[in-house]
């Protein structure tokens, strides 16, 4: 009997807290980090900054295309080498 009444206390007092957090006004309503819609000045206009660390490459820090198709190369050597064995595995595909 008495587990029974311990039982039912911890499951009481965990449905109070559950309900207690659910029905707070800060996890219904969100804060106030965006832009005031009051305040015209302080609305963002125009595009975001690109996030640091991501840049467009230019036309000069693109490899060259020229060796794509050098037979010789060992790159493509290898790349034929390895389509050979993939071809013996891949069934019609």
């Amino acid at each position: 009997m008495r587990k029974l009444v311990t039982t039912m206390t911890l499951l009481a007092s965990a449905l109070a807290f559950v309900l207690a957090l659910a029905a707070s006004p800060a996890a219904i309503a969100q804060t106030g980090n965006g832009p005031d819609t009051a305040n015209p000045s302080s609305v963002r206009q125009g595009p975001l900054p690109a996030p640091v660390g991501h840049r467009q490459p230019r036309a000069d820090q693109v490899p060259s295309e020229k060796n794509l198709s050098d037979p010789n190369s060992a790159a493509n050597r290898e790349d034929a080498a390895l389509d050979r064995s993939i071809k013996s595995i891949c069934r019609g595909c």
